[in-house]
């Protein structure tokens, strides 16, 4: 169901025209991107819109979600929308020969139609999705924050030239230092609360946090939030969270991780219930230890956007179908969808 929360106090424009906004918008997509690829040593590649249905490279998210399935005449096979391309890049790092320290980084565009609808979400994803293999002796959790660092700098880099660019227009001061906690500690710091409460009262008071370990059962017997089990280790993964002030909760802008070797997916796989998953050939290499040791993730586009440029909704940064509540609801706040 659709929840849409305007704050009372939120000015739609910040300043900016929609013509304005579409160019700010534009110079945050170019800026970023190249302090990605300086920060993580990496090539920007061509990427699939949809995949085989049967080759095993769809992600299935929290394993409920549906793809956008569709049957192709001429080939006779269905294909299904991705819902991200963490599989497929690791894979084309194989294909494409990469070495240790280097990677790839590509435009990801999903539909997840199952996808609730809020001041975060739409049924359209956009990220940047990127992927780098691991240098020899590297696969550990000191590596991931390294990774996480270098990522906040490329946002916060982004950020002091928005300022620049538009002096009026009141760019938040993002914390370059980090927080990094486990799903556990925070378990043990707030257990009588729900995940995302936890979320909201770790990240008020660390404004940049990069949240561990998701996906594994916890000591309460509960998971804090669903991974598959077929790509992220889910003891060397997490999400980077910033505090957004115009919402006043904390925001994931990216998920990412140290991706699964032999041991952690024969192991998640049978955790998950998931070991029919074992047939497909890209399993089957990550099982043989054919495919890199890698580490990645995804940026989303229109999160980053929103977060810098002061926005309450996710319409305001891109193009999308929404409900009728959505649109009242931001009618009646005066926030234009794009």
């Amino acid at each position: 169901m659709s929840q849409t929360i305007i704050p009372a106090d939120y000015n739609p424009s910040k300043g900016l025209t929609l013509f304005q906004t579409q160019q700010a918008i534009d110079k945050i997509k170019v800026n970023f991107i190249r302090n990605l690829e300086d920060a993580l040593n990496l090539t920007r590649v061509s990427a699939p819109l949809f995949v085989d249905a049967s080759s095993g490279l769809n992600d299935d998210l929290n394993n409920v979600e549906r793809p956008v399935s569709f049957d192709i005449r001429e080939t006779g096979t269905c294909a299904q929308v991705v819902h991200s391309l963490a599989k497929w890049k690791r894979y084309a790092l194989y294909q494409y020969g990469f070495e240790p320290g280097y990677g790839l980084v590509t435009d990801m565009n999903a539909i997840r139609r199952d996808e609730d609808m809020d001041n975060l979400h739409s049924i359209y994803v956009d990220q940047w999705d990127w992927e780098a293999i691991i240098p020899d002796g590297k696969r550990n959790v000191d590596f991931l924050k390294d990774t996480v660092r270098k990522i906040v700098g490329a946002i916060c880099s982004t950020a002091d030239m928005l300022r620049e660019e538009y002096p009026s227009l009141h760019v938040p001061m993002l914390d370059k230092e980090i927080s990094f906690i486990t799903t556990q500690e925070l378990e043990n710091l707030y257990p009588d609360k729900s995940p995302k409460e936890r979320e909201n009262l770790y990240v008020r008071e660390h404004k940049t946090t990069f949240l561990m370990e998701i996906g594994d059962v916890m000591h309460s017997g509960y998971r804090h939030d669903g991974r598959a089990p077929d790509y992220d280790d889910w003891h060397l993964n997490g999400d980077l969270l910033f505090w957004n002030e115009v919402l006043d909760a904390a925001m994931e802008v990216s998920s990412m991780g140290i991706r699964v070797d032999a041991r952690s997916m024969d192991s998640q796989l049978s955790k998950a219930g998931c070991d029919d998953r074992r047939r497909y050939h890209f399993h089957q290499m990550v099982l043989d230890n054919i495919l890199p040791l890698t580490i990645g993730g995804g940026i989303g586009q229109s999160r980053l956007c929103l977060l810098l440029l002061g926005k309450a909704h996710i319409g305001e940064v891109q193009v999308s179908v929404w409900d009728d509540e959505t649109r009242s609801a931001c009618a009646a706040s005066g926030v234009k969808l794009l």
